[in-house]
């Protein structure tokens, strides 16, 4: 399993990284959006009794809805965003009491456009536009970076100190004591990054951008999980060997990016005016 992972990361990474820094904002924002939809057809998949043409036709919408979100940028959308994920907090904090208000393909269907959509629109305008005073790519790669440090602190912190259960029902594995962890890794992160002059940012500001995104990172991972043990899976697909489903790779960043996007806006941060 560890073999496949680590042969896949190898694989992806060129992919990804030559996209994140050689492309353009349109064709950059056509490659994204083939890794959304891919995740796009394993929420199809979620939703309940879809059948493939079922699928099929919700994945168009997804990418309708992804096209006119090109034409028009709704910046505002990333504002108001985050209410939204107040309520996926909600859902995960009752979970599975309140399954049966949620779990039903009427309601999955607008989640998944609110999952999805707005979280390829942050990647695409962080790539495009920049934040804190770097340029696109390097700006995408730094938000990101909050994201991959948050989920390293908490592997390690779990495994050496998880005591504490965080959200048992919904994911047995993750401790207290393991988002302490993330959380303080990725802090110290943005810290180190700022102390070096390279961005354009107050510290106090930006550390609460950054802790609500990792925070919002944690709430996507928690809200996919959530919906993963409703539908009895323990993947969301098979696409990438060792690491299971796409929306299993990029769970986190479907909730911390928008959220970063939307705090860079609450604190007057470069990159928050899109």
């Amino acid at each position: 399993m560890l073999k496949l992972r680590v042969i896949t990361a190898l694989v992806l990474l060129p992919v990804v990284l030559g996209a994140v820094f050689g492309l353009e904002r349109l064709p950059f924002a056509v490659v994204a959006g083939a890794f959304f939809l891919v995740g796009g057809w394993e929420w199809a998949g979620m939703i309940g009794r879809l059948s493939v043409p079922g699928r099929l036709l919700w994945c168009l919408s997804l990418a309708a809805l992804m096209v006119a979100a090109e034409l028009f940028r709704p910046a505002w959308l990333f504002t108001l965003l985050p209410l939204w994920w107040l309520l996926a907090l909600v859902a995960v904090l009752g979970y599975p009491r309140n399954a049966r208000y949620w779990f039903r393909p009427a309601v999955m269907v607008p989640v998944g456009w609110l999952v999805l959509v707005p979280s390829w629109m942050a990647v695409v305008e962080l790539q495009d536009h920049g934040a804190l005073g770097l340029a696109g790519p390097w700006a995408l790669l730094f938000i990101l970076v909050w994201v991959w440090a948050a989920d390293t602190g908490a592997y390690f912190a779990g495994r050496a100190l998880g005591r504490h259960k965080l959200a048992p029902r919904v994911s047995p594995g993750k401790t207290v004591e393991g988002l302490v962890g993330g959380v303080l890794l990725a802090l110290l992160v943005v810290a180190a990054v700022f102390y070096t002059g390279w961005l354009e940012a107050r510290l106090p500001a930006l550390m609460v951008a950054a802790l609500l995104t990792v925070l919002a990172s944690v709430l996507g991972d928690l809200f996919e999980s959530m919906i993963k043990r409703e539908r009895g899976i323990k993947d969301s697909g098979t696409v990438l060997p060792g690491h299971g489903g796409m929306l299993d790779r990029i769970d986190s960043v479907t909730a911390a990016l928008p959220v970063a996007l939307a705090g860079l806006s609450w604190f007057d941060l470069p990159g928050g005016q899109l």
